[in-house]
C-alpha cells in the first residue's frame, strides 16, 4: 500500500492570499474551495488552466459571486481545448450535472471545474488544487450528494467516476477486468482522509 501524500504545509503557501480571498469571500456554499484551488494555481501547483479551467466570462461570474471585490483577471481564464478527450469530458460533464444536489448555482461552475481535473494525470484531489482527500470528499458530498452515496466502498474520486461511466455506457474500459485482481486496487480504495 502506497502511504498518502502529505498535504501541503501551510507555509508553502502565498502568505496572504487565502486571507485576502477569504476576507472577500461571500457566505455562499464552495467559496472556501474555490478559494484553495486558486491559491494552488496561483502556485502553479493543480492541472487546471488559468481560471480553473472555466472560459473567462464564467470565471469572472464565479470571482464576482464568490469572492466580490476581489480582481483576479477574467482575462486570464483558459477554457481547455480537449480534443480527442471532448466524449469523455462531455461524459464527465453529464454524470456531475445529474448528480448535482440543487442547493446552489455553484454546482454547475463546480461540475465543469470537476471535469477539466479529470483531464489531469494526478489525483483528483490534486489536479483540482486542493490541499487535501478530505477537501474533495467535502466537495463531492456537498455538491453531488447522490453520487458521493454510491462511493460506499472509498473508491478514489477519479476512478469511482470513470467506473461510473463504466457502468452507464460500459463505453470506457476500466484497465482490470474487475478491481479485485487489479494491481492498482490499493490505489483505488481507501479512506479519503
Amino acid at each position: 500500500m502506497h502511504p498518502e501524500p502529505a498535504p501541503r504545509a501551510a507555509e508553502s503557501r502565498p502568505p496572504g492570499l487565502y486571507g485576502l480571498l477569504m476576507a472577500r469571500a461571500a457566505a455562499v456554499p464552495n467559496s472556501e474551495l474555490f478559494a484553495r484551488m486558486l491559491v494552488s494555481q496561483a502556485m502553479g501547483q493543480g492541472g487546471l488552466l488559468p481560471g480553473l479551467g472555466l472560459g473567462s466570462v464564467a470565471f469572472a461570474a464565479l470571482m464576482t459571486r464568490h469572492f466580490p471585490g476581489f480582481g483576479l483577471p477574467a482575462r486570464l481564464a483558459i477554457e481547455a481545448d480537449l480534443g480527442e478527450r471532448r466524449a469523455e469530458w462531455d461524459d464527465l460533464l453529464a454524470l456531475l450535472m445529474d448528480h448535482r444536489a440543487g442547493a446552489d448555482p455553484s454546482e454547475t461552475w463546480m461540475a465543469h471545474i470537476v471535469a477539466n481535473a479529470c483531464m489531469g494525470g494526478d489525483h483528483l484531489w490534486q489536479d483540482l488544487g486542493l490541499w487535501s482527500r478530505t477537501d474533495l470528499s467535502k466537495l463531492m458530498v456537498d455538491n453531488f450528494p447522490a453520487l458521493a452515496a454510491r462511493n460506499d466502498r472509498d473508491m478514489k474520486w477519479k476512478k469511482f467516476l470513470y467506473k461510473q461511466l463504466c457502468q452507464q455506457q460500459g463505453v470506457y474500459v476500466c484497465r482490470a477486468p474487475s478491481c479485485e485482481v487489479c494491481v492498482d486496487y490499493a490505489k483505488c480504495f481507501g479512506p479519503e482522509t
